[in-house]
């Protein structure tokens, strides 16, 4: 079983992201790392401190001549601003005059939507800072540094993902716009807000730069795609082993993230079943799907489908014209203190997406096939869909019922969104 810890607060000294399970064999470089910690700092309405601050890494353990030996896998990313907060954040008593700097002034104005008001109670503290400093989004970096291992360990497999921006606020990519795939990574990465469609794009960029002048924060949702999975992974036999669910779970603990949706989601449940539902036919042999709306999913267990997970980012809760709060030190109403932040951040968050995705399906992978090397995983994996009957076997891309001889459900399919994609 693949196991990931992450340590470290915001100001801090440095973020430790530790990954335990993960085979030997598996190439694993630096600036590939780096190149998914510099996307997740993409896109129109990010703040300043994406400019300045620098992740500065270091692989701790794991890896030696570029690949991993089977030991849990240690990186750290350094924070080139410390020196800035060294004081603020010292592990070790300072003196009372670094508080009348007004850099370590305790922080007694929480702001709504943050961690801060919960956090102070659920732990004691009298100000913040010790709530806002771990539960900033700043975590997400770690996060995404092991996701990049991760994914290059599914890309030796022949699994590999993409994400992109399907909505900022009311700004939203067409329905019948085509699924992005693997080989668009670079050019959703060149757009300002990651969306394929052009039009789309420039209209999300406008509804961002309003957002800004007015002095306001703007959310919107993202969408991950995973393409090469075999059926099979996940379980029905019990809540938790459940793909979705895990899937959900681990979308669900990014900050800020209120919403997931796996295939049509929430638009699934508008239909009847006789339109909600992603019929089979029999093609040379072959079993294809009529569709997507299923994301990929079946009974908690992957069907070899392009697997498709949406989420919903709230927006950014620390708003530049302030929200009204209390000041906890003296009880009276007050503006909430305001630190530094992004006008919309959802174009970043589909990188953090990808990473909690593709750490939860390399678990899964690694919980069917095992294997304490990469190639043996290789040969479990080959083994296992070797083996399927040949009646049972399927394929990834969707047919069109029309083209399908012999008879058929007549069934009207209606209309979706996952239709004839892929």
């Amino acid at each position: 079983m693949l196991r990931w810890l992450t340590a470290g607060e915001s100001h801090g000294p440095e973020l430790f992201a530790l990954l335990e399970g993960l085979p030997a064999g598996v190439p694993v470089s630096l600036d590939e790392v780096r190149a998914d910690l510099a996307r997740r700092k993409l896109g129109h309405g990010r703040g300043g401190r994406m400019k300045f601050e620098q992740d500065e890494l270091t692989l701790s353990s794991g890896v030696r001549h570029g690949f991993t030996i089977g030991s849990p896998l240690g990186i750290r990313i350094q924070n080139t601003e410390w020196p800035k907060w060294t004081e603020v954040m010292s592990p070790e008593p300072v003196a009372p005059e670094v508080f009348e700097t007004g850099r370590g002034t305790p922080l007694t104005r929480p702001r709504p939507g943050h961690a801060d008001l919960v956090g102070m109670q659920k732990y004691g503290f009298e100000e913040a800072r010790p709530a806002l400093e771990r539960a900033s989004a700043r975590e997400t970096a770690a996060r995404v540094a092991l996701g990049a291992v991760a994914k290059k360990f599914l890309a030796e497999l022949g699994i590999r993902t993409v994400s992109h921006t399907v909505a900022i606020g009311d700004r939203l990519v067409p329905e019948e716009a085509p699924w992005p795939r693997p080989e668009d990574v670079e050019r959703l990465d060149a757009d300002p807000v990651r969306c394929l469609d052009a039009e789309t794009s420039a209209a999300m960029v406008e509804r961002i730069d309003e957002t800004r002048r007015s002095g306001d924060t703007i959310g919107g949702v993202t969408e991950v795609l995973v393409y090469g999975l075999p059926p099979g992974l996940g379980s029905y036999v019990h809540w938790d082993r459940r793909l979705d669910s895990r899937i959900a779970g681990a979308l669900m603990g990014i900050q800020a993230i209120k919403s997931v949706e796996i295939g049509d989601g929430l638009e699934t449940a508008r239909r009847p079943g006789s339109q909600a539902h992603d019929p089979l036919y029999a093609v040379d042999g072959t079993i294809h799907r009529a569709g997507d709306r299923a994301g990929g999913i079946e009974g908690g267990m992957t069907t070899g489908a392009v697997l498709r997970a949406r989420v919903g980012m709230k927006p950014i809760a620390t708003v530049p014209r302030a929200l009204h709060t209390v000041d906890v030190r003296t009880g009276e109403n007050a503006t909430a203190h305001h630190q530094r932040s992004d006008v919309c951040a959802v174009p970043a968050s589909g990188v953090v997406a990808e990473a909690m995705v593709a750490l939860v399906l390399a678990d899964a992978v690694l919980e069917k096939f095992g294997g304490d090397s990469l190639a043996e995983v290789r040969r479990n994996l080959a083994a296992y869909l070797e083996a399927i009957p040949e009646t049972l076997r399927t394929s990834p891309e969707l047919v069109d019922p029309e083209t399908v001889e012999g008879p058929v459900d007549e069934t009207p399919m209606g209309d979706s969104r996952s239709e004839w994609k892929v």
